[in-house]
């Protein structure tokens, strides 16, 4: 991570990108826009790891980039030659449901890690310990992946379960519950919904947040045409209220599939190992993960990250600001 300075504020910006399109800039709270500049001139010292710069009301939005780390890419630096924090499983019970975290650190800033879809706490394995040298790093699994439980989406009728909204409000929660105090949010993919989300509803836990990669919800409704919508909401009936749902996840859910997907994703791909592959696949195996799997990519409604941002109160900045802006050493 590199903190870059102004005359008012340090933020950081995470230099770990999976390969793939820019994403949302803003520049202000009451405009959004997209954008493709990305952060390729910016000369990253990956060793900075000055989360503790991290202001309040800090907020930084990460374009993609074919030129960076992924989330689970290791830095080839020399390595820090203090002793690794221990990280700690847990479980939390919420609501009634077993909610797996894991945990490191003992002083400095909270931080909160919210995976992507299909993903784990697992996925930050490589940066948990790293940012727990100087911070108390939780990592989340949202319920309905990983290691949490996985309610049948169907016990609920006909009122979703795995919205943003759901798992947003397991994050406030998290926050009061065991983290106990006010936190930074690092969210990818789909985690960074679920942390803007939070930060909507309950706009007095989250210190700041950082989005890494945020999914922009290619397939929601309002995205598609008109005249294609009726077809999308057919095939997504189709996934759910069939076999051919079930099948098509049994060929997904496979460590080739699984392998590929990630190669995808990782801009080094020497770093898709068995230990990953396995990581993100086996929770995927457990009783459950299928009708959550299939729940919510026919989830096309609900919060766009451009709907989102503009009511988070928190200041933004543009990338193109934030290329003039000089680089700390911190």
């Amino acid at each position: 991570m590199a903190s870059f300075s102004t005359s008012s504020r340090v933020l950081p910006v995470l230099s770990l990108h999976p390969k793939r399109n820019p994403s949302i800039i803003t520049s202000s709270p009451s405009s959004v826009h997209f954008s493709s500049t990305h952060l390729h001139s910016l000369k990253i010292r990956h060793k900075s790891l000055g989360l503790s710069s991290f202001e309040p009301d800090g907020f930084v939005v990460c374009s993609a980039s074919n030129n960076y780390f992924s989330v689970d890419e290791q830095v080839n630096e020399k390595q820090n030659s203090e002793e690794p924090h221990e990280v700690k499983n847990c479980k939390w019970n919420w609501r009634g449901y077993s909610i797996r975290y894991q945990y490191s650190g003992s002083s400095g800033p909270a931080l909160v890690l919210v995976h992507g879809f299909g993903a784990n706490s697992d996925h930050w394995r490589k940066n948990i310990p790293v940012l727990a040298k100087s911070h108390r790093v939780y990592s989340i699994d949202l319920i309905g992946y990983g290691y949490s439980d996985k309610p049948n989406p169907r016990d609920f009728f006909d009122k979703p379960f795995y919205t943003f909204e759901t798992w947003a409000s397991q994050l406030n929660d998290f926050c009061k519950d065991v983290v106990k105090d006010q936190a930074f949010f690092i969210c990818n993919s789909i985690g960074g919904l679920v942390g803007l989300q939070a930060a909507v509803m309950e706009p007095e836990i989250c210190r700041g947040m950082i989005l890494l990669n945020i999914s922009l919800r290619m397939l929601h409704i309002k995205k598609q045409p008109w005249y294609g919508r009726p077809l999308i909401r057919s095939f997504q009936n189709l996934l759910r209220n069939t076999a051919v749902g079930k099948l098509f996840y049994k060929m997904v859910a496979t460590s080739e599939s699984v392998r590929n997907i990630l190669c995808q994703c990782y801009n080094d791909t020497s770093q898709v190992t068995e230990e990953l592959v396995e990581k993100i696949l086996q929770p995927g195996l457990e009783p459950g993960a299928a009708d959550v799997f299939l729940e919510f990519i026919c989830y096309s409604g609900g919060p766009l990250p451009e709907e989102l941002l503009p009511q988070v109160k928190v200041s933004f900045f543009k990338l193109d600001q934030i290329h003039k802006m000089p680089i700390s050493s911190q």
